[in-house]
């Protein structure tokens, strides 16, 4: 008598499975703004930072870089362009109904 735990499976079912799995997570950990209050992870953490280094409208521009280097060194694992992208789209009155944040230059005008 085998008291086996190994079970014979198909990897593309697996393969389905968990990418299916692994999308599901990303699209609602990052891609989708939060209902509570309209912002992405990226933007709330770039929020968060530039809070937290006294970064606010009361006071003088910063240079973007330093932003973006202090939320990818601190809060955000990811590329430094996809930080730099989501806090230029803040910026912009275009795009959001209030911007969030202001910038001085160009903001992809």
């Amino acid at each position: 008598m085998s008291d086996s735990k190994i079970e014979t499976m198909n990897l593309e079912t697996i393969m389905g499975d968990r990418f299916g799995r692994y999308s599901k997570s990303i699209i609602q950990e990052r891609a989708l703004p939060d209902i509570r209050d309209g912002l992405k992870p990226v933007q709330r953490r770039i929020l968060f930072a530039m809070n937290k280094d006294g970064n606010t409208y009361d006071k003088g521009f910063r240079k973007s870089a330093k932003s973006v280097g202090n939320v990818m060194g601190n809060f955000h694992p990811h590329g430094d362009s996809s930080i730099y992208e989501a806090l230029v789209r803040m910026s912009q009155d275009w795009k959001l109904r209030e911007p969030l944040i202001e910038m001085h230059g160009n903001n992809g005008q």
